[in-house]
């Protein structure tokens, strides 16, 4: 036997699952690919790019996942692997991992219909809170029969495959089995240098750079870059630069900057209004589309108890929401910053004492409240909320006997509202007004609810809505009895969409979010068809209310903006939006800058346009300061009392 044979007898096994991956990971992209439909025939090259770029992807994934099988075949010694025991363990190790790439494509079929991508940053993070990822798995599929469908599934692959897998050794040397792993790590690590994530993605169509990729790459991947550092991956202006034109940004006819600190954004905020000292009750609903409710266009519309309210409202038809996660919609409304790169700042080390729309409140009198439906350590939002001027409750404060329903996410939106309604008696009690920012669940898989309330089946989305919107409706009718009613403010908006992938890669109909602002003796009824961006909520509010206050707010009152100016801010963790004019400047890794025509109704194509160089600096000074003035502290409450001149050195590169 040469020594060539020898060493291919020892590796036999990585052939095997070389075969039995690439197999796996073909099936589940064509899988996901008949899952999408003709979403992707518009793609550059359509299905050969898709699956030749993604083989390549399957090959370096490949290349990882079976390090820990290269390092058992090199250290194995030929006595163990010629013994029963050996074979046995051997064995084993094959079926599980064939399980494991069963697991993860089942997985990816979950993910890909929740989610539209291959596993992500979402992915990484859910590996964080594994007590309420695993607990919505058990609640919305039938586990037990995956599991043994599964382990069923690999028993008769590696059945079929046991001759490959056997890894017989009897002449190789030491010294031949390390030169093979040497080869094989040194490939690796040259992978991992030359090759990226994001080198598939084209940008014409969303789902088909996803296709492209392999999950489990795409898990790796999105772990490196959970922290993504601005002046390091994207276009950048110089400090100075990015300073003086935001200050231009945010301008506006009621507010007056309190010095010329050129890196200094506090403005006094001057009400033309008097002051109303009424409570503001702020709900933010679970993934809320506006495309839901018969006030926004829906023929069959799922939200009748919201719609009662349009003609009592100021209802905003062109409000877009920051992200596609609950952390960003929550950093939005409270904090009123762009959805920086990376992280959301609700999870992020360093975010106590941050200037926030709480703190305003509290400055006047107010007590401010969070009030969650699940436990708050979940993306770490009860620290985020207490440290930054907030009082917390959430569902460890509701009484058992006070709970209808519930599922992992957290109780039903009705006991919730209970819980709410109880607060606010408690605090109209003392005569001190309150704020409270209310964050629902029940509109999330796997959208269960108590019996009896819509005449819908349990476990879909749509039921989930419509049960959403008669518990809002049951929490008015009550709270209508109350004396502290008409002497409130309710704002009801949504945290983000339901759906958040597209043919773009930053589909902006997929960010249009509704909102109602209702309060019938105090607010005149409109419908505001301007557009509107989820950090301007906070401030068009208090600006509402009259108040005169700091801010380093980076939203504005929508009524004291002046026509013409109006924008959006929308991002999706690695890549940024700012829309103004119908037209999207998209920031990306790598310094990349496009400007695309953006689609407000549909699941299209976003057509590339000319790069409008001053929206593009506009875009550049609102997400580089924003990740500047977090990383440096300058979003702190006591931030505005200093000066920031002598910071961060420039960044020198232009758009």
């Amino acid at each position: 036997m040469t020594r060539f044979q020898s060493v291919w007898q020892r590796y036999r096994p990585l052939a095997a699952f070389a075969v039995i991956f690439l197999s796996i990971a073909f099936l589940t992209r064509l899988a996901l690919l008949f899952a999408t439909g003709d979403e992707v025939a518009q793609a550059a090259m359509g299905w050969p790019r898709i699956f030749a770029v993604g083989f390549g992807y399957d090959l370096l994934a490949l290349i990882y996942l079976s390090c820990p099988l290269v390092l058992w075949l090199w250290w194995m010694p030929k006595r163990w692997l010629a013994s029963r025991p050996g074979r046995v363990l051997h064995l084993l190790i094959g079926w599980g991992m064939v399980a494991l790439l069963l697991f993860v494509a089942v997985a990816e079929w979950v993910f890909w219909e929740e989610f539209q991508t291959r596993f992500n940053f979402i992915a990484v993070d859910y590996l964080v809170y594994t007590t309420e990822v695993l607990g919505n798995i058990r609640e919305s599929y039938p586990v037990g029969w995956i599991l043994t469908l599964l382990a069923a599934g690999s028993a008769s692959i590696m059945l079929v495959a046991r001759h490959y897998w056997r890894s017989d050794d009897q002449h190789t040397t030491f010294l031949s089995r390390t030169v093979v792993a040497a080869c094989w790590f040194a490939l690796t690590a040259v992978s991992a240098w030359l090759v990226s994530g994001d080198m598939k993605d084209l940008g014409r169509n969303q789902y088909a750079d996803e296709l492209s990729g392999n999950g489990i790459y795409q898990f790796f991947a999105a772990y490196r870059s959970s922290s993504l550092d601005y002046n390091r991956f994207y276009r950048t202006l110089s400090r100075e630069a990015a300073y003086a034109e935001l200050r231009r940004s945010l301008d506006t006819p009621d507010a007056h900057f309190i010095n010329d600190d050129p890196y200094n954004i506090t403005r006094d905020i001057v009400s033309a209004a008097p002051e109303r000292r009424l409570n503001v009750v702020l709900i933010s609903i679970e993934s809320l589309s506006a495309s839901y409710s018969g006030s926004y266009g829906r023929p069959d519309t799922l939200t009748p108890e919201l719609d009662k309210l349009t003609d009592q409202s100021l209802v905003f038809s062109k409000l877009y929401a920051s992200g596609t996660r609950t952390v960003r919609g929550l950093e939005a409304l409270a904090l009123s910053v762009p959805p920086t790169p990376g992280e959301s700042i609700v999870k992020r080390p360093g975010n106590e004492g941050l200037f926030s729309l709480a703190e305003v409140f509290n400055a006047k009198g107010y007590v401010s409240e969070f009030l969650y439906g699940g436990y708050g350590a979940f993306d770490n939002m009860n620290y985020f909320f207490g440290q930054n001027g907030y009082r917390v409750a959430d569902r460890s404060d509701i009484p058992v006997d006070g709970i209808h329903h519930a599922n992992i996410w957290g109780v039903a939106d009705e006991d919730l509202y209970s819980l709410a309604l109880t607060e606010f008696d408690r605090l109209n009690g003392t005569t001190t007004p309150f704020f409270a920012h209310i964050r629902t669940t029940s509109n999330h898989r796997p959208y269960t609810f108590p019996e009896g309330r819509v005449d819908r089946p349990q476990g879909e989305r749509n039921s989930a809505v419509a049960y959403t919107d008669w518990a809002i409706g049951d929490f008015l009718r009550r709270a209508r009895a109350k004396p502290w009613f008409d002497d409130t403010l309710f704002v009801i908006t949504a945290d983000h969409c339901a759906s958040s992938g597209g043919i773009a890669q930053l589909p902006v109909f997929r960010y249009h979010i509704p909102m109602w602002i209702f309060a019938p003796k105090h607010i005149q009824p409109a419908r505001v068809d301007r557009m509107m961006a989820q950090i301007d909520i906070g401030p068009t509010v208090l600006g509402l209310l009259g108040f005169n206050y700091q801010s380093q707010f980076y939203g504005a009152d929508l009524f004291q903006l002046p026509a013409g100016r109006e924008r959006a801010l929308i991002g999706n963790y690695q890549r940024l939006g700012y829309l103004r004019n119908d037209q999207l400047i998209e920031l990306a890794p790598h310094r990349q800058v496009r400007s695309v025509r953006p689609d407000f109704e549909e699941n299209r194509p976003q057509p590339d346009i000319a790069l409008d160089p001053q929206l593009t600096i506009q875009a550049i000074s609102y997400y580089q300061t924003a990740s500047d003035r977090f990383r440096n502290g300058l979003m702190r409450v006591q931030s505005s009392l200093a000066s920031h001149s002598a910071a961060n050195a420039d960044a020198t590169d232009k758009p």
